[in-house]
């Protein structure tokens, strides 16, 4: 079965965790702190979504700039939107903030991105603060389609390859990652996918669900949360979802792997800081986001939302990080979205 979440890591792997560990606690006096170690107190933050509004990191980031000041956690935290290239142009940005009282939302989407785009800024090259959610992903298509089925979608992309468009997320991320893993799944190797596959990405949410209503794409792909509203309402059916059980919001609809492929995928998200901070700036940052997990307005969010709480800080996160960044280039190079 294919996962691309937590994975069992070598000792090669664990390895380069510490270097990245190193790296991103280390050095620079960026403010808050004397540059010693010393405690430092943040009292206003800055939350950056590296996306335009709608789609799943701006809600996690309006959800965390919310309850943030509804706890008393900090006094303000306003939300700033820099969408596109999956991420990256926003995190590019966040390689030039001096500012350490700064939390960018990040995950899956934005590791792809950074190889699909080959980004020369990198995700290592910032301060890991949290993992902070983990979310299955569905498959849908108009509510007047065709496809009643998983089967009929993915049959037909390999039937009439560029024909059929896919929508969902910025390319190389977790949606797009999806699509090649299906096609992978019905048989066609990495350059078949990438002759096939019309993936037609998007910077937000609401772009996707735009094209998906309007019947400009014949599917799109992406979190629960963000076409939850429109399934319930009947303006889109639900093929699949990626994870390894039926979602609660979602009973009936099927595991992709109950509809015959052997792939579960989960987009997990959370949060990053600039690089150069110091120990005592990071442990700040992982104070913050630890008291909002921990809080009753977060633990409502998640359900309602329908995210997993995937809470991860300090070395477990750099791990993971370390890690998650191995197996998704490898799959992006597997099914042809990289060379």
């Amino acid at each position: 079965m294919k996962y691309v979440r937590i994975a069992t890591l070598t000792a090669a792997v664990a390895a380069t965790a510490l270097a990245l560990t190193a790296c991103s606690s280390g050095g620079g006096d960026a403010g808050g702190s004397d540059g010693d170690g010393e405690a430092v107190a943040i009292t206003d933050l800055n939350i950056v979504v590296p996306a335009d509004p709608g789609g799943g990191w701006d809600q996690t980031g309006r959800a965390m700039s919310q309850l943030l000041t509804e706890e008393e956690i900090v006094g303000s935290a306003p939300v700033t939107n820099v969408g596109g290239a999956g991420g990256t142009v926003g995190l590019a940005q966040l390689a030039n903030e001096k500012d350490p009282a700064t939390l960018m939302v990040m995950g899956l989407v934005m590791v792809g991105a950074v190889e699909t785009n080959a980004s020369a800024v990198r995700i290592e090259d910032m301060t890991p603060i949290a993992r902070l959610t983990d979310e299955p992903l569905v498959v849908v298509v108009p509510a007047e389609s065709e496809y009643d089925t998983l089967e009929d979608l993915v049959e037909d992309v390999v039937d009439r390859g560029q024909a059929v468009t896919i929508t969902g997320g910025s390319a190389g991320g977790a949606d797009h990652i999806l699509a090649g893993l299906l096609l992978e799944e019905a048989g066609l190797d990495g350059g078949e996918i990438a002759e096939k596959l019309n993936y037609t990405p998007n910077s937000g949410g609401g772009e996707a669900t735009s094209l998906i209503l309007g019947g400009k794409v014949a599917a799109g792909i992406s979190g629960v949360g963000e076409f939850l509203q429109h399934i319930e309402a009947g303006t889109m059916k639900a093929l699949a979802v990626s994870s390894d059980e039926p979602v609660a919001q979602l009973p009936d609809v099927d595991t992709i792997t109950d509809a015959g492929y052997d792939v579960v995928l989960t987009n997990w998200r959370g949060v990053i800081a600039p690089g150069g901070i110091d120990d005592a700036e990071r442990a700040e940052l992982e104070r913050i986001v630890s008291e909002l997990e921990e809080s009753d307005g977060w633990k409502d969010e998640l359900e309602t939302r329908g995210w997993a709480d995937a809470f991860l800080t300090g070395a477990e996160f750099d791990e993971f990080l370390t890690g998650n960044i191995g197996e998704v280039t490898t799959t992006l190079q597997n099914i042809g979205l990289v060379g």
